[in-house]
């Protein structure tokens, strides 16, 4: 998978020799595809992906000349991609930048979630590092890079809670469970003898150093099938955490304070549940229900 974010670089290094835009117009760009790369946080880009950002920035509030720059700023990148043959396809070509209907985030069932989660062997290093972190990112719904950057002082696994550092170096606390605390407490056995110099990660790739963005969503995806699972992320995982949670009668703003979400609107897509969902919650709260 090409590396976006060295990508980028050589794009807006092209605008600035290439093409001779001015430094500021090369900022602006920056700025924007940075953003951008924020919010993909590790997956590989698709149609339905570019048109969820752009759903994003509309929630946000931001104008349509806004949005319609940024995403110019992306399709720039995009087209750099595949005109460099570091891509076959551009996943921006279709997308409208006056969409204004937010695509559903995925989510696994209960059923997949916890099919996916007993993928990993337990009987090997390996497996016990991929369980811990499968657990986590379902228990605590947090974006693939504040599960790379935890460290073992963001622990406590007496509490069952971790601080989690998310976007503008915010600090949040989130809560483990059980199966969650009991995995990463299997896992730190074995990490105690793979770590190599002063790495203070919870998470480690079988060479001791801070496992990747990239080697999580590797490994996500490989547990993924061997469940029968497909078009599972990280991401995914932290809409399923989000999805259930509020299926199980948690409250909005809980669910926005556990993911991060700096505004509640962010929070409110999760809140489309299934019809069938509806109908229990209705039959079971509803006075003139039954």
């Amino acid at each position: 998978m090409t590396d976006l974010s060295a990508a980028a670089r050589e794009y807006l290094g092209a605008l600035r020799v290439e093409r001779g835009l001015a430094a500021n117009t090369v900022a602006a760009y920056g700025r924007d595809i940075g953003q951008y790369l924020a919010f993909l946080d590790g997956r590989t880009p698709t149609e339905d992906l570019v048109a969820e950002f752009v759903a994003a920035l509309r929630t946000a509030g931001l104008a349509s000349a806004t949005i319609a720059r940024k995403l110019a700023a992306v399709r720039g990148l995009h087209r750099f991609l595949v005109s460099e043959g570091l891509a076959r396809d551009d996943p921006t070509r279709l997308v409208d930048p006056e969409a204004r209907r937010p695509p559903m985030p995925k989510a696994l069932t209960v059923d997949e979630v916890f099919a996916l989660l007993a993928s990993p062997d337990a009987a090997t290093a390996a497996g016990r590092r991929d369980r811990a972190l499968l657990e986590f990112l379902y228990a605590t719904g947090t974006r693939v890079s504040e599960a790379v950057a935890l460290d073992l002082a963001d622990l406590d696994l007496e509490e069952r809670v971790a601080v989690v550092w998310g976007k503008g170096n915010r600090q949040r606390l989130v809560p483990l469970g059980r199966a969650a605390a009991e995995a990463i407490e299997m896992w730190l056995a074995d990490r105690l003898r793979l770590v190599r110099g002063g790495v203070d990660a919870v998470f480690l790739n079988l060479r001791g150093r801070r496992i990747t963005r990239q080697g999580v969503h590797r490994i996500v995806v490989t547990h993924a099938r061997r469940a029968g699972l497909e078009g599972v992320s990280p991401h995914v995982l932290r809409h399923s955490a989000a999805t259930h949670m509020l299926e199980g009668g948690a409250d909005l703003r809980s669910v926005q304070a556990m993911l991060g979400h700096a505004r509640l609107s962010t929070t409110q897509v999760y809140t489309k549940v299934s019809p069938q969902h509806l109908l229990e919650v209705y039959v079971q709260s509803h006075p003139r229900s039954r």
